[in-house]
């Protein structure tokens, strides 16, 4: 289908999804690549709320983010990064490095026992590593939750203890113009109350020293210097 360049294209594409449902959708998801191709598009009722999409594909979304692209735009801009200081210089990470850091988090997460089913929390600033720690949970298969930043160490623990997460991912500090936000400080309180939490890696992106807590917490930059790609 490819973007839609009008409001006559979108009209008639939107068109096309309500009269030839199964047809529109299967071309949609033929623009993707599977490992297994479909049986069905869609089966089910939504007043039952069974509702089945491509039952029997296999695929993995960061393949088709990442590796399907290698070959021709690999050396392309995947992930620009503005940072917090103004004056430093904006990060551009290609889609062969981005690939080669979202494979190391994948063996990084699975090397702490998440496996496919498990949760994974995220309590971080807005860096690359957040991104990368979501693509490498899709492509192990594990569930991801992502909680904001600003967030309470109760409404962490909350939201923790509903997923029942097995590791949780945050900075020692989140950035804000010149302010230091402790978010390593308000996980460790969260945590207190958070049994599930095996164990956290930790970002570092602040100056300050923060509490380590032996056997369960670890820096992301020794962690991840070892993983293979």
């Amino acid at each position: 289908m490819g973007t839609i360049k009008s409001l006559h294209e979108y009209e008639t594409q939107y068109k096309q999804s309500i009269d030839q449902n199964h047809d529109y959708w299967a071309s949609i998801a033929g623009e993707l690549e599977w490992f297994k191709n479909w049986e069905s598009v869609q089966t089910g009722d939504f007043n039952d709320l069974n509702i089945r999409w491509f039952d029997g594909g296999k695929t993995n979304i960061t393949h088709n983010c990442l590796d399907r692209h290698l070959e021709k735009r690999g050396n392309k801009t995947a992930l620009t990064y503005v940072k917090n200081d103004p004056k430093a210089p904006v990060e551009h990470v290609t889609y062969k490095q981005l690939h080669e850091r979202v494979c190391q988090m994948s063996n990084l997460l699975k090397e702490k026992g998440i496996k496919k089913g498990d949760r994974v929390c995220f309590y971080m600033g807005m860096t690359p590593e957040l991104m990368i720690g979501v693509l490498a949970c899709a492509r192990i298969g594990a569930v991801h939750s992502v909680v904001f930043g600003g967030f309470s160490a109760k409404a962490l623990s909350d939201r923790i203890n509903d997923c029942e997460a097995k590791l949780l991912m945050t900075n020692d500090w989140g950035l804000r113009g010149n302010k230091q936000i402790p978010l390593k400080d308000v996980a460790d309180e969260a945590l207190k109350n958070s049994p599930s939490i095996e164990h956290v890696i930790v970002q570092q992106s602040g100056t300050d020293s923060v509490n380590m807590t032996d056997g369960r917490d670890i820096w992301f930059h020794d962690a991840i210097s070892s993983m293979s790609i």
